[in-house]
């Protein structure tokens, strides 16, 4: 998802190349490093951070413009992630993409260096990297090593949805098993 009119109106139809953080920390520290090897072109993309990947699907969607780049007076650039953010007043920020990196979801296939491709008005999204790429990089791809052994994050991480499905646990889902009931009141 993205909110348009917070975005540049150029940025609305860019192609640019992948610079790719697999956790916020990282993010954090390259956006300050004055030597990132960043243009206003490039795609920021933060991946891990959705609902499993967070854990939670925390606010880190606000991915902030490299200081290098402020520093030209770059205002935006377009930013994507699994990440969320509160009103999506900041920029061109593509947010909530699903299913998540962490559990093999596009972004997970995503390398620095990649082009990516994005057209609002036509509401495409792409990854422009030929089908058989993608496959060895599908083939390759491991899940990450389970954070939690029991537990609520064992639960939490076991049955939360995806960002497309709504970020609930499945088993509060009314699509199966009978409801409680109103309680007796006496």
């Amino acid at each position: 998802m993205i909110k348009p009119p917070a975005a540049d109106p150029r940025l609305l139809q860019h192609t640019g190349p992948a610079i790719v953080f697999d956790s916020y920390d990282a993010m954090s520290k390259a956006v300050n490093d004055p030597n990132l090897d960043v243009t206003p072109d490039h795609v920021m993309v933060l991946r891990n951070a959705g609902p499993k990947g967070g854990p939670g699907m925390p606010e880190w969607g606000m991915l902030p413009i490299p200081r290098k780049l402020l520093k030209q007076g770059v205002r935006d650039m377009l930013r994507i992630s699994d990440a969320r953010m509160s009103g999506t007043s900041y920029g061109a920020c593509v947010l909530h993409v699903a299913p998540e990196a962490y559990v093999g979801g596009p972004l997970a296939l995503v390398e620095t260096g990649d082009v990516i491709a994005i057209d609002v008005p036509n509401r495409r999204l792409e990854l422009v990297v030929d089908d058989a790429e993608l496959a060895k990089r599908r083939a390759r791809w491991q899940p990450p090593p389970p954070r939690f052994g029991r537990g609520w994050g064992w639960m939490f991480t076991e049955h939360i949805l995806q960002a497309n499905e709504g970020c609930d646990l499945d088993f509060l889902r009314t699509e199966f098993g009978a409801t409680a009931g109103e309680p007796d009141i006496f």
